[in-house]
């Protein structure tokens, strides 16, 4: 999808780059919408937990099938609608047993066209496909990728993203994310041919700072105008961080140290870690 400007009629339209509409104006699949409670970052106890988030617009949750459970059945895209939950696009299919379900939208993936799931190999490899990972030819990009088998897709699910799977040796697949890491995954695990549509998101200019309160984020305070009480980094005679390192209000670094555990079971999973690093093996 092309980014479209407008003629600056306004002031903020001067700097407003958005996606063009591409997608089909409907409501939502009502049998497969949802109301869910909306936290405003905080947790059980109504504590903030996550800063800068709250208000926003009023929106439905869209249910989406990361499972992919309907095997051999033929599938038609009824449309391509927008989800106000997710960057991706979503897809509207309606299978031939009368099913209707919800998918993230691949890209290349039209109005009309026929996808299925199967547990079988093909003779042809089109977007939307969705197959075990034993099954998908090495080197082919991927997305909506399983990391438990049965679990559903937790893997490149956001708008563009493509996980590569570099090849299968017995029943562990190797995967290349997003972010460059090579992991080892179950080759049982399903994942959808292609790459995930709408890509041209991350190109977007908002324009405004509206837009982002519309998108439920609140404003972003920076630690070095704040008091010492405050934060770390602040107080001071006129503008300074204080000459140190960039923290959180809590005092943990910001840049460059690492927070992953090192006693984390899937360690052993990973290959090479997403800045290159091999992961040292006992």
């Amino acid at each position: 999808m092309p980014i479209i400007k407008k003629r600056p009629l306004t002031p903020s339209q001067r700097y407003t780059e958005l996606v063009s509409g591409e997608v089909d104006k409907k409501r939502p699949e009502r049998s497969l919408t949802e109301k869910i409670h909306r936290a405003k970052g905080r947790n059980c106890y109504g504590r903030i937990t996550s800063r800068r988030r709250g208000g926003g617009h009023k929106k439905l949750y869209r249910r989406i099938d990361f499972k992919r459970d309907i095997i051999d059945v033929p599938a038609t895209i009824v449309a391509i609608e927008y989800d106000p939950f997710r960057t991706a696009n979503i897809a509207l299919l309606q299978y031939d047993n009368g099913e209707k379900r919800y998918i993230l939208a691949p890209n290349g993936l039209k109005k009309g066209d026929k996808i299925v799931s199967s547990n079988k190999p093909q003779a042809e490899y089109t977007a939307g496909l969705a197959l075990p990972l034993k099954l998908i030819p090495p080197a082919m990009k991927i997305h909506a990728v399983e990391l438990l088998p049965g679990k559903g897709a937790q893997i490149a699910r956001g708008a563009g993203a493509g996980a590569q799977l570099v090849g299968v040796e017995g029943d562990k697949a190797t995967v290349k994310l997003p972010s460059g890491e090579l992991r080892l995954i179950d080759a049982s695990c399903r994942a959808v041919i292609g790459v995930v549509g709408n890509s041209d998101h991350a190109n977007q200019s908002l324009g405004k700072a509206g837009r982002n309160r519309w998108l439920g984020r609140r404003p972003r305070v920076r630690g070095v105008v704040m008091n010492p009480v405050d934060h770390p980094m602040g107080g001071g005679e006129g503008r300074t961080s204080g000459g140190g390192q960039p923290v959180s209000p809590w005092g943990q670094l910001a840049k460059g140290y690492p927070t992953r555990k090192k006693t984390k079971v899937s360690n052993s999973a990973i290959l090479l870690r997403r800045d290159g690093k091999k992961i040292k093996r006992k």
